[in-house]
């Protein structure tokens, strides 16, 4: 009889250790668990080891950590009706504290994403998209990331989950109009090609100028000193005749004299006819 009770007092303290198990749980860094009795959020409990009233209450656990969904082949229109397929991301997460108000509105956080952004995401691009013509969108991609963002985080104020950031990653064109771009960009580079051979010839004419102008400053200079030269030797030389001829008038005899230092004491060996010999005076 004994055995008996024994044997059957098995299943009930199994039963006991099982609903003892249940009753602690972990929460994981980055997570938040959401803690219910009957189905109704009683509190929220943080990363850690944690406890629960067994059988009565239950956890569900959601992240807080940072994610990232992508869009891809979101079809738009830019402001110059150019059709486009778009690869879009979006970061975001759940606030930490928020995740009650998530599990009571939505219930998780797929189905948060479901319902909220994944119908608004599309909407807002293709509004901020019909905002920008084609080249802008593809130039100015820093401001359509922008201007996205401000307008999604604006669609879905109030709402329990914070949106870290949104960018466009793709923008995919018709055919014909990206070959068009193609050959508009294969021209702009030729345009500037030709700009900067015209500024490389503007700069060595330049050169050539600056050079042509110092050779001729060079050989005026040249010129210039030459003349002064030549005007300087000839007015020394006026000078020096200007003395010689003063000192003859002034000297008479100085012509007989350089006469007299110049002969070599010869006479010449034949004489005109009536003709007087030379450096000879008679008083």
């Amino acid at each position: 009889m004994s055995q008996l009770r024994r044997f059957a007092a098995i299943p009930l303290i199994l039963a006991v250790l099982l609903i003892l198990s249940g009753s602690w749980y972990t929460v994981d860094q980055g997570e938040e668990g959401v803690v219910l009795r009957f189905g109704e959020t009683v509190r929220v409990a943080s990363h850690g080891l944690n406890f629960k009233v067994p059988l009565m209450e239950s956890v569900v656990k959601i992240s807080t950590r940072s994610d990232s969904r992508v869009y891809d082949g979101v079809e738009s229109y830019s402001q110059d009706q150019q059709p486009a397929e778009i690869r879009i991301s979006v970061t975001y997460q759940v606030p930490p504290g928020e995740t009650a108000a998530l599990y009571a509105k939505f219930g998780s956080t797929e189905a948060m994403m479901s319902r909220l952004l994944d119908r608004k995401l599309p909407q807002v691009l293709k509004i901020v998209f019909g905002r920008f013509s084609a080249a802008t969108a593809i130039a100015d991609r820093g401001r359509l990331n922008l201007e996205v963002y401000q307008a999604l985080i604006a669609g879905i104020e109030d709402q329990p989950v914070l949106v870290e950031g949104v960018q466009v990653e793709d923008i995919k064109f018709s055919p014909a109009y990206e070959h068009s771009i193609e050959e508009r960009m294969l021209a702009e580079v030729e345009v500037q090609k030709l700009r900067q051979n015209a500024e490389r010839e503007k700069v060595q004419a330049q050169i050539t100028v600056t050079k042509a102008t110092a050779n001729a400053d060079a050989v005026r200079a040249a010129a210039e000193a030459e003349a002064d030269a030549i005007r300087l030797r000839g007015e020394a030389e006026a000078a020096a005749i200007s003395a010689r001829g003063a000192a003859i008038r002034d000297n008479p005899g100085l012509i007989d004299l350089t006469k007299a230092e110049r002969w070599n004491g010869q006479l010449p060996t034949t004489m005109v006819p009536n003709g007087t010999v030379p450096f000879i005076g008679v008083q």
